[in-house]
């Protein structure tokens, strides 16, 4: 898997496009992406409470944190590998 879609939803979120984040969280193939983008994006549109919200918030920012980094590393090991095999 590639970072285009945590870079999409770290650019949507930021720029307050929630139309774009929707269609992301069907598109995507990253189940637990999806699953944040819709716990915030449902916290955004029906609760009341700022705390819910900034938490659903917090949570999808650190799983895109998490996702991109492991996906550095995954690469980064790939391609040692590679040059230890060529």
């Amino acid at each position: 898997m590639n970072t285009v879609d945590y870079d999409r939803a770290l650019y949507y979120t930021h720029r307050s496009q929630w139309d774009n984040l929707l269609l992301l969280m069907v598109r995507t193939k990253d189940d637990m992406l999806s699953k944040k983008i819709e716990h915030f994006l449902h916290a955004y549109q029906f609760s009341k409470d700022y705390s819910l919200i900034e938490s659903h918030l917090y949570a999808l920012l650190r799983y895109i944190d998490h996702a991109t980094e492991t996906l550095d590393w995954t690469q980064n090991q790939e391609n040692g590998m590679e040059l230890i095999k060529g």
